[in-house]
């Protein structure tokens, strides 16, 4: 299937590893111009290396997405050295393993501008011309826990279900300009945030990482963690032409184990 992206611009925030790599990996397979960014430049330019190993065309960014005054410096070079974003993906880093009650407000603010306010002020920075040219895509990585909430992850499940709502709202603000909004809602894929989080309950609980995680994908219909790539297809189906008629939706890849419809 052509899914029509050839040559369209992508902006993946957090994307030196993990599930923001697999998607700036797909979405340049399939002919997009990928900007990366991260905070750490040595794997910045592994993932940019491997892109370019594989034909594609791609820049990288060292950009912290908690420091909102770098938003325009950042897309102004990646319009000046791509052209204008068609695509942006929404990923962003999560908070280490906490409960909810009794967080200090330095801890909330942090975090709301890394993990809300700057998907906000970036997806307002790229709109305005997506909605001008009568294309767009932005998706916004969440997490499961935006429908369940995790057991000790309490900033993440409350910062992150605020961007539910957003969406869902922007999505019905623009979509007869040909932008979709759209939320993608990864399960327990396998990445370096899936052994945090074992990691902690292990600690917590007197466990072997190894233990924990075979409990943990003993409660996954598919009985394993999902592969990056899983969900990077999907997310990358989702930024294309042929996903035209979806916006306003929250697709989980998830392995079936969000109890719920």
């Amino acid at each position: 299937m052509d899914l029509g992206i050839k040559g369209k611009v992508a902006l993946v925030t957090a994307s030196s590893g993990g599930l923001g790599a697999a998607i700036a990996r797909t979405l340049a397979a399939e002919g997009a111009k990928v900007a990366i960014t991260g905070t750490n430049r040595e794997k910045l330019d592994r993932t940019e290396a491997a892109i370019k190993a594989a034909g594609g065309t791609v820049i990288s960014l060292v950009w912290d997405l908690g420091d909102l005054s770098l938003i325009e410096p950042s897309i102004a070079l990646i319009e000046k050295e791509l052209g204008p974003i068609d695509i942006l993906v929404n990923n962003t880093g999560g908070p280490p393993p906490s409960p909810a009650a009794g967080q200090a407000q330095d801890v909330w603010t942090k975090h709301f501008n890394l993990m809300v306010l700057s998907v906000i002020a970036i997806t307002d920075r790229v709109l305005p011309g997506m909605r001008a040219r009568k294309w767009g895509r932005v998706l916004t990585s969440t997490s499961m826990g935006t429908i369940v909430p995790i057991p000790n992850l309490g900033v993440s499940n409350t910062l992150r279900a605020s961007l539910i709502g957003w969406s869902k709202t922007v999505s019905r603000e623009v979509a007869k300009e040909g932008v979709t909004v759209n939320v993608i809602s990864p399960g327990r894929i396998l990445t370096d945030r899936i052994h945090q989080i074992d990691g902690a309950q292990a600690k917590r609980e007197g466990k072997t990482v190894e233990e924990v995680a075979a409990a943990s994908q003993a409660t996954i219909p598919a009985g394993r963690y999902g592969d990056p790539q899983e969900f990077a297809d999907v997310a990358t189906f989702l930024c294309s032409a042929r996903a035209s008629y979806v916006t306003g939706s929250n697709v989980r890849v998830d392995g079936g184990v969000i109890p719920n419809v």
